[in-house]
């Protein structure tokens, strides 16, 4: 941290309410140049609504008051839309997790970059294109006038972000606001965003970081913030609140990081009251026998080749992958983004051909037949995604979503059968009548994991099933998902970039790089003990709790 002089950010008493309800309440805030103060908490906990007030973007519906808020030295607390133009991006800068929702998909990112300066600086159009350059050269971008030209949705996520970040740098301010910047990134780009957001702090800049990943904030944060419903319960300096919180609620969130919990550890605590599923009960615990080294493949990925046409040849996304999956067992796949493994996994659902080689369940061909021969055994093997609400009907109930995955004929599924099923995920039974999007972010991925568990499968393709989730939402469906696996026997395989997760979940590891297995093995061992430099490289990348 830089010498201290005037606070950046100085607000006092902040209180965002919508309607009747006040969901930030009392927020006392000051950061300093060159200081990170990190506000950590569950999904719902006011984090980013206070992010949003603070350059007055609660929302037209909010009503915001503060007894003081100060920004770069300007009083703001009864500004005017105005003057908060001049405001944004000029004295204070955001950043969003969703760089493809905030970036103009229809204008090149240069554009979006030279905007700020186009409005808050008198500058020369190749002025400005020349700082542009600079900037996206700045953040690390490869080719700068080669990206500049590029719409968002041609970017990688990775290099979108950088992009949004260009962006909000563009006119040096003086507070920068990142709210969840890593979130979803693989472990290489996101240690390259963290690096950036660091060399920007020393040069001065005082940052606000929003974020639910503790070994993030352990790596940036000065300060630590604990927020529920609305209010700060615990702060302190990062290495005092992450390593020797005071707060039963705090304690309950560190418990939650799946990083060093060791294999079938239980992650969620039903003590702790937060992140809970209304009217569920508590998942019970039992043991989990380990599958045998020489029992039969379950799955078997048999020197698979997948390519894709592209301008002047073709790209090749799997290039000669082999991998097993027994009962009972969870293969962990990882690897940077591009590195093949959502292409593997749709190789493993038939729902891509492969060039060359085939999928095997069972024993029996599985990706050479056709559909018709296929659709039969086609309940053995389900899906989890991200995303579950872009999967689902949203003019659909839960009822009708669960009975429509098991495939019965019609919509009135036996209530016993569907009350046991909600039970399975620990959802309550009132959830069945609702849509999904009245529901959490972690009911429904629970509905998501229902909906896969409906049709009876042996095997469960997890594509980054908890990336978008809270660190205590997280820990209940990975401990959702080890007790699944131990009361059916399901065989998992889990795709993540959260190299802590994969850790925490996986019996063996395989690591995926430009579309090739580079090493696999035992996951302790790989993870501990990596024989190829692209592994290590992962492992010494990956944020971990602690300062």
């Amino acid at each position: 941290m830089t010498d201290a002089g005037e606070p950046v950010l100085d607000v006092a008493s902040l209180r965002v309410a919508f309607g009747g309800a006040e969901v930030v309440r009392g927020v006392d805030l000051m950061i300093l140049p060159g200081e990170c103060v990190a506000i950590v908490g569950e999904s719902g906990s006011g984090k980013s609504v206070t992010a949003r007030a603070l350059l007055g973007m609660a929302g037209p519906d909010s009503r915001t008051s503060s007894e003081r808020l100060v920004v770069a030295g300007q009083e703001l607390g009864a500004a005017s839309e105005r003057t908060w133009r001049d405001v944004r991006g000029a004295r204070a800068g955001l950043i969003l997790q969703d760089a493809l929702v905030s970036l103009d998909p229809l204008r090149p990112v240069g554009r979006e970059i030279e905007d700020p300066l186009r409005i808050h600086r008198r500058m020369s159009a190749a002025e400005r294109r020349a700082r542009m350059l600079q900037l996206l050269a700045d953040v690390g971008m490869p080719d700068p006038e080669l990206a500049a030209g590029r719409r968002s949705g041609e970017l990688s996520g990775g290099l979108r972000q950088r992009a949004l970040i260009a962006s909000a740098i563009a006119l040096d301010p003086p507070l920068l606001i990142a709210d969840e910047p890593t979130t979803a990134l693989d472990v290489t780009v996101q240690a390259r965003i963290l690096a950036l957001i660091a060399g920007i702090r020393e040069r001065g800049t005082g940052v606000l970081l929003i974020s639910h990943d503790l070994a993030v904030v352990g790596r940036l944060a000065d300060r630590v913030l604990v927020m529920r419903d609305g209010e700060i319960i615990e702060q302190g300096t990062a290495r005092k609140v992450l390593e020797d919180p005071s707060e039963r609620y705090t304690k309950a969130l560190i418990a939650a990081v799946p990083a060093d919990s060791p294999r079938g550890a239980r992650l969620s605590s039903s003590e702790s009251g937060i992140g809970a599923a209304p009217g569920a009960a508590p998942l019970a615990t039992s043991a989990r026998t380990p599958p045998s080294a020489d029992a039969a493949a379950l799955l078997a990925i048999d020197h698979v080749t997948k390519t894709f046409p592209v301008p002047g040849g073709r790209f090749t996304a799997v290039d000669d992958v082999s991998l097993s999956l027994r009962r009972g067992e969870t293969l962990g796949l990882v690897g940077e983004s591009g590195s093949g493994k959502t292409t593997v996994a749709r190789l493993a659902l038939a729902l891509t051909p492969p060039d060359h080689g085939a999928v095997f369940l069972d024993g029996q061909e599985w990706s050479t037949i056709d559909e018709r021969r296929r659709r039969p055994a086609r309940h053995r093997i389900g899906a989890i995604y991200q995303d579950p609400l872009s999967s689902f009907d949203p003019r659909w109930s839960v009822r009708r979503i669960l009975a429509d995955a098991a495939d019965r004929g019609r919509r009135d599924a036996p209530a016993f059968a569907l009350r046991e099923l909600l039970d399975q995920v620990g959802l309550a039974a009132s959830v069945a009548d609702r849509r999904p999007l009245t529901l959490s972010g972690g009911q429904r991925q629970r509905v998501s994991i229902a909906r896969a568990l409906a049709a009876s499968p042996d095997v469960l393709i997890c594509d980054e099933p908890v990336s978008a989730l809270d660190v205590t939402i997280q820990a209940q469906i990975l401990d959702l998902l080890d007790e699944l696996q131990r009361e059916r026997g399901l065989a998992l395989l889990f795709i993540s970039h959260d190299l802590g997760v994969v850790r925490h979940m996986a019996d063996r590891v395989a690591v995926m790089r430009a579309g090739r297995i580079v090493e696999s093995g035992d996951a302790e061992r790989v993870f501990v003990r990596p024989e190829h430099s692209y592994t290590a490289q992962l492992v010494a990348d990956a944020p971990r709790l602690g300062i």
